[in-house]
């Protein structure tokens, strides 16, 4: 094992399968609603990766379909995760955000939950309530969604916030004790070069944060980079070219930070660019990124080999 995959980390901390729950909250972003700007990230398109993305099943009715979903699926299920996946799930008052973050800790077998959001959207009041979770429920994330260390590359891919953002969001939930943090960061960012990429990296590696959600760029329909694609304005990535990325990406990063993804997909309905991220070729780009650490003969310290 070339790094610390987070599917084993909950195998080894819970004894079993800890399965992630993929919840659609009904939130929204600040760079969609118009509070900072319209039309989301230009790479956004949560019905592409989310099963939930704008339902109207309450999440009581998301959570409990899927729990029954995955104990029918698999027989070693030893929890559950609640995933609150789509758009930002901190964009709201306390009180709604309350109780929707109750309803999903209410249940025996949910042995925490993972927020997914923007470190622009976490007030103290916020990261308080958070922080409450800690005290009964052992497993507390909050997924920032960073994607660059550059502030031109965040303003391109309208973004509507910066990097100071993402630092002073960290620093202040590791204030709080209890809650582990995730970094989300894209590989492959029109205009990025690997100098670009790789000082993304190295920022993670100067910040206390536990784990890591790394994907390639890839181009999903009705987004604002399907028209850049077309217009020939966004190089894809091949394979090979983002498993040796991948590789040197985690390279930076201290040994025992959690992957808690290396690589990402679109459903083949959604997916324009490249092919490998359709699900079908999900194992085809891990035994690339394998060989490319073999290559290299990396070890577990993931030390960089030029």
């Amino acid at each position: 094992m070339y790094y610390k995959k987070f599917n084993d980390y909950l195998k080894e901390k819970y004894g079993g399968r800890i399965q992630k729950l993929a919840i659609d909250a009904g939130f929204t972003c600040p760079n969609r609603d118009g509070s900072k700007a319209s039309g989301g990230c230009t790479f956004c398109n949560n019905q592409s990766f989310s099963p939930y993305a704008m339902t109207k099943q309450t999440v009581k009715d998301q959570i409990e379909k899927s729990m029954e979903f995955y104990k029918n699926r698999f027989k070693n299920v030893k929890g559950f995760l609640a995933y609150f996946q789509a758009f930002t799930n901190t964009y709201a008052p306390v009180e709604k955000l309350r109780e929707v973050y109750d309803q999903a800790m209410s249940y025996p077998e949910v042995i925490g939950m993972s927020i997914g959001t923007r470190p622009d959207c976490v007030p103290e009041e916020v990261l308080d309530l958070i922080a409450s979770y800690t005290v009964e429920k052992p497993e507390i994330w909050v997924e920032y969604g960073l994607q660059t260390a550059h502030f031109k590359t965040l303003r391109n891919i309208n973004r509507a916030h910066g990097v100071a953002d993402f630092v002073d969001a960290v620093l202040r939930t590791k204030k709080r004790s209890g809650i582990k943090i995730c970094a989300h960061v894209i590989l492959g960012l029109p205009g990025e070069d690997y100098e670009d990429m790789m000082e993304t990296a190295k920022l993670i590696a100067a910040l206390p944060i536990d784990g890591i959600k790394i994907h390639p760029l890839h181009i999903v329909k009705h987004t604002a980079m399907e028209k850049q694609y077309y217009r020939g304005e966004i190089k894809e990535l091949d394979l090979k070219e983002y498993a040796k990325l991948a590789v040197d990406f985690l390279s930076y990063l201290p040994k025992d930070i959690i992957v808690h993804r290396i690589t990402g997909e679109a459903t083949e309905d959604e997916l324009i660019a490249p092919y490998w991220c359709s699900p079908k070729y999900k194992m085809e780009v891990l035994k690339a990124i394998e060989e490319e650490f073999k290559l290299r003969n990396a070890n577990k310290n993931l030390t960089l080999i030029a």
